[in-house]
């Protein structure tokens, strides 16, 4: 006989089918939950990384920049400390170096610091104001005074002339610098200094003594010649042939002028040794790495003048 199955065993049995069923769901929903916990934790922290790597770019970035704006202090002259022979140039005729100076001041920089100190044609510009006039009227302003220098020009005329330290903000343009002169007003003007160059040239490496010591035979060569002094108008051909001959350099010294009759050197007096064209004297040397100190003796003047002058050979 088969048996029935009472409603009671089949009630009992939906009831487990749909806890077994709750049952999954709800494994579902935990899993589920899992899942967008770990993908919003795993969002989370790429989102802090994004973070902190922004954060540390960003600090790079600014290090970078201060980097660069302490590399470039535009308060600093980008030169290394020493001095040099530097091109002075004004707006004006009236403002200008002394002509035996070659339009040049002498650059001094310390901590990229820079003054250059120039001389004046005459002893007629009282002080200078480094800015504009109407600043240099003002009490305490700080008013640039001047030193005398005695210049002396290649006709043997000896004079007076005013002189000053200028402080260089900047190199390479143009900067305000007000005069005043014997007259009492003061005056606008625009000045630049550039074209630094070392006043004092190291020798290069590799580079031994001129020196005649130790030489023998006879050699022929030539040479670079610099001449400073005079009014600057003067000059020696360069380069400037020399033989080694008994343990000395004979130069030739070629000038620009035909009125040179003699010259004195080391106290000894030497003569052209040609009659027509410019003046040639040929001198000996016993040194030619260090500037040498000679006398020239012009009569291009109403009166022969003798003249000093400083020879360098590079």
């Amino acid at each position: 006989m088969k048996k029935k199955i009472g409603f009671r065993n089949t009630g009992l049995f939906m009831c487990l089918a749909a806890c077994l069923m709750l049952s999954g769901c709800g494994n579902g929903a935990k899993d589920g939950g899992k899942d967008t916990a770990a993908t919003t934790a795993t969002v989370s922290e790429e989102s802090k990384t994004t973070e902190k790597k922004t954060d540390t770019e960003v600090v790079s970035e600014t290090t970078t920049e201060a980097e660069d704006k302490s590399e470039k202090d535009p308060s600093k002259l980008d030169l290394a400390d020493g001095q040099y022979l530097a091109d002075f140039d004004t707006d004006s005729s009236m403002f200008r170096i002394n002509e035996m100076y070659d339009n040049k001041g002498l650059l001094t920089v310390k901590d990229g610091k820079g003054t250059i100190y120039i001389v004046m044609p005459s002893t007629k510009i009282q002080q200078l104001y480094l800015g504009l006039a109407e600043d240099a009227k003002k009490d305490g302003a700080e008013l640039i005074e001047h030193t005398v220098e005695s210049v002396t020009y290649d006709d043997g005329l000896t004079e007076d002339a005013n002189a000053f330290e200028v402080p260089v903000p900047v190199l390479d343009e143009e900067f305000d610098l007000a005069l005043i002169g014997e007259k009492g007003k003061w005056y606008d003007h625009k000045v630049k200094v550039s074209n630094p160059v070392p006043a004092v040239e190291e020798e290069p490496l590799g580079v031994k003594d001129a020196s005649t010591e130790g030489v023998s035979g006879e050699t022929a060569d030539t040479v670079n010649i610099t001449l400073e002094g005079g009014t600057g108008k003067a000059s020696i051909k360069s380069p400037a042939e020399y033989t080694v001959k008994d343990d000395a350099y004979v130069v030739r010294l070629e000038w620009s002028s035909p009125h040179y009759d003699y010259m004195i050197v080391d106290g000894e007096k030497y003569i052209p040794v040609n009659t027509e064209g410019n003046s040639v004297f040929e001198i000996p040397f016993k040194n030619i790495s260090e500037p040498v100190t000679v006398i020239a003796d012009t009569t291009a003047m109403s009166a022969p003048h003798e003249i000093e002058y400083t020879i360098s050979f590079n």
